[in-house]
C-alpha cells in the first residue's frame, strides 16, 4: 500500500464535514493514519470533546487535526473559511433524523451539499471532492425487487412517496431520507456537468453501515442496531428480510480511496458489502456471547434479489486495504458488540 500513487501528497489538508459522525470520524482517522492532515467541521465544539481529548488527541497535539465551527452548512458561504488551503473535501453531512416532512429535509440536504461544492469551486487548492450518498438514492430494497442498479438508477418511488400529500406519517421518514439523497446526488452530478469544476468529483453510496463506533456515546442510528439486538430489541429491524451490510471501516476506507486513487474519476461507487440477514447476525452474536439470553431467534430470512456491480469497489478495497476484500461479518459484529457490557 505504501507504494500506491496518490492524487494528493501526504501532509495535504483534507476537509471532512460533520467529523463527529459515525462514518466521518472513521474517515478522519484513516486519513490521519496515512499521514494526511484533517480539518473537521462541527456544529458544536463542546460535543466534539471526545475526539480532541481522547480518540484523536495525538493528532491534535501534532497539529495534524483541527476542528472548525460551522453551525449550519446550508447557509451561503458557510464553508468559505473552512475550505481554504485544503486539497480535498469529503462531504458526509446529511439530515438523518428521518423527519417525515420532506420540506424539512430535502431542500436543506441539497443546500448543504451545494454549499460544500460552491466553497470548493472558489478554492483553487481543492483537487478532489467526494460526496456521501446512499444505496437508497438508487432504490428501496424490498423482497421481489429484481433491480440491477447501474449508473443511472434512481429511487423515483421514494421521491413520489416522500412528496405525497400530507399528513406526513412517521412511516414516511425513510422515504423522505432516501428522497433527500436522490435530490442531493442529482445536484452533484448536475453541478459536475454544467460547472465543470477544477477538481475531480466522486460519489460513494453505502448500504447499511454497522461496526465499531470510535466512542461509545457517539450518536449513530445504525451503530445502535446490534447493541439494541443484544438487549432483545428489534425496533428498527425487519427480521424476515435479508440486507446488505458494510463495515464502517470499509466505508471509511473507500472514502479515502475515492480521494486518493488517481484512477477513480467521476465514479458512483456502490458500497453494498455483504448480503446477509439479521438471522445470520443474531447467530453470530449468540456464538460470540453464548451467555446472553436476550438475543432473539429469527425465522429463516427471505432473500433480496437486487444487485449491482461492485467490481470497482472491491478492487479499491484490495488495493487500499489489508483484508483483501470486505471485513468479515463476524469481525464487524464482534467490533460492534464491544460497546456492550
Amino acid at each position: 500500500m505504501s507504494n500506491l500513487k496518490t492524487t494528493i501528497p501526504k501532509g495535504s489538508w483534507v476537509l471532512v464535514t460533520g467529523v463527529t459522525g459515525f462514518v466521518a470520524s472513521q474517515v478522519a482517522k484513516q486519513f490521519l493514519e496515512r499521514g494526511y492532515k484533517v480539518r473537521g467541521t462541527v456544529r458544536d465544539i463542546a460535543k466534539a470533546a471526545w475526539l480532541v481529548e481522547d480518540v484523536l488527541k495525538s493528532y491534535i497535539d501534532d497539529g495534524a487535526f483541527e476542528l472548525t465551527l460551522v453551525p449550519d452548512l446550508a447557509v451561503d458561504h458557510a464553508l468559505d473559511e473552512a475550505v481554504k488551503g485544503v486539497s480535498a473535501v469529503v462531504h458526509l453531512v446529511t439530515i438523518g433524523a428521518f423527519d417525515p416532512d420532506p420540506n424539512n429535509v430535502v431542500a436543506p440536504t441539497v443546500a448543504c451539499t451545494m454549499s460544500a461544492l460552491e466553497a470548493a469551486m472558489k478554492e483553487p487548492s481543492v483537487q478532489q471532492f467526494v460526496y456521501t450518498s446512499s444505496k437508497g438514492a438508487a432504490l428501496t430494497p424490498s423482497i421481489g425487487n429484481d433491480t440491477n442498479v447501474g449508473r443511472d438508477t434512481w429511487n423515483d418511488q421514494a421521491v413520489q412517496l416522500a412528496w405525497a400529500p400530507a399528513p406526513y406519517e412517521p412511516s414516511r421518514g425513510m422515504a423522505v431520507y432516501f428522497a433527500s439523497k436522490v435530490a442531493a446526488e442529482k445536484e452533484v452530478w448536475k453541478f459536475t456537468t454544467e460547472r465543470k469544476p477544477h477538481f475531480t468529483v466522486n460519489v460513494v453510496s453505502p448500504a447499511c453501515i454497522i461496526g465499531e463506533p470510535l466512542n461509545k456515546k457517539q450518536p449513530s442510528f445504525s451503530a445502535g442496531w446490534i447493541p439494541e439486538l443484544y438487549e432483545g430489541g428489534t425496533t428498527y429491524l425487519d427480521p424476515s428480510a435479508s440486507i446488505y451490510f458494510t463495515d464502517v471501516k470499509d466505508v471509511a476506507l473507500l472514502h479515502v480511496a475515492a480521494v486518493l486513487d488517481p484512477e477513480v474519476n467521476n465514479a458512483r461507487l456502490q458500497i453494498w458489502g455483504q448480503h446477509s440477514s439479521w438471522t445470520d447476525i443474531a447467530a453470530i452474536m449468540r456464538n460470540l456471547r453464548p451467555h446472553q439470553q436476550s438475543i432473539p431467534e429469527f425465522p429463516t430470512p427471505k432473500y433480496l434479489t437486487i444487485s449491482t456491480d461492485q467490481g470497482e469497489t472491491l478492487a479499491l478495497l484490495k488495493n487500499w486495504g489489508s483484508h483483501g476484500g470486505w471485513i468479515p461479518l463476524e469481525e464487524t459484529v464482534a467490533d460492534n458488540l464491544s460497546v456492550c457490557k
